[in-house]
């Protein structure tokens, strides 16, 4: 018969190496996309520091183009952010068996990698406020695709797998294209300068980035609420502790 002790330790050493280490790691996941929902909005500092650009009629691009004055401020916000998406979705596929979960984690975790180099190679200038700056620059035009393309991928992809399964997440399927759609949208809603025709495209940009963040908060809270036995692959039984 085991006394208490070996009681204790057996019981400890199922939720360090069982489910509940599984749930920490998806705990973990949920916090890191929940801030990167809130710092990839840094654009709402605008508002708060003299960037001299008009939030209505400028691309959020802009606040990091390379001659502007907080280039290295919201550049190496963006960054950051891109690392807090880049790490949670690298924790949450590690908990996910493979196919579209993990297809939709990797999307996510390319949408940080290409917003990396949207940063890189940023805009030149800002085209909403200097005469002769073109709003088409090549290079950070195709990393600013690539960043919508791996998004909507990601979008895509986990709402389809967020239906009846092995894993199922009732959060992302009811609401995730609501938020899909918004974002797809609002992000066709802002390529007006893209085809000589500026204006109101700051408005919609900023709704999109809204959405990005509501997108994370949905992930953040499918995360969260995953019960344990999600974890595991369908048909796997718990093993007992071993007794000693």
């Amino acid at each position: 018969m085991r006394d208490s002790s070996t009681v204790v330790r057996g019981a400890a050493a199922g939720r360090l190496h069982g489910r509940p280490a599984a749930a920490v790691r998806g705990g973990r996941a949920s916090l890191l996309l929940a801030t990167a929902a809130v710092v990839y909005n840094d654009w709402l500092l605008e508002f708060l520091l003299p960037t001299g650009l008009d939030a209505r009629h400028s691309y959020v691009s802009e606040l990091y183009a390379a001659d502007q004055r907080f280039h290295v401020l919201f550049g190496g916000i963006e960054i950051i952010a891109a690392v807090l998406v880049v790490t949670g979705a690298l924790l949450a596929r590690d908990r996910t068996a493979g196919g579209l979960p993990s297809a939709g984690w990797w999307s996510l975790v390319a949408f940080g990698a290409f917003s990396v180099a949207d940063v890189i190679v940023p805009m030149h200038c800002a085209p909403s406020i200097e005469r002769g700056c073109e709003a088409v620059n090549p290079w950070h035009t195709t990393t600013s695709a690539l960043v919508h393309a791996a998004l909507f991928a990601s979008m895509a992809l986990l709402v389809l797998a967020s239906g009846p399964g092995p894993c199922p997440r009732p959060l992302i399927r009811r609401r995730g294209p609501w938020v899909l759609a918004g974002a797809l949208l609002s992000a066709l809603a802002t390529v007006g300068p893209l085809f000589g025709r500026p204006g109101w495209h700051g408005v919609p940009q900023r709704a999109h980035l809204v959405l990005v963040g509501v997108w994370f908060l949905l992930l953040a809270g499918a995360l969260r609420k995953t019960p344990e036995t999600a974890d595991a692959p369908v048909g796997a039984r718990r093993v007992p502790a071993p007794v000693r």
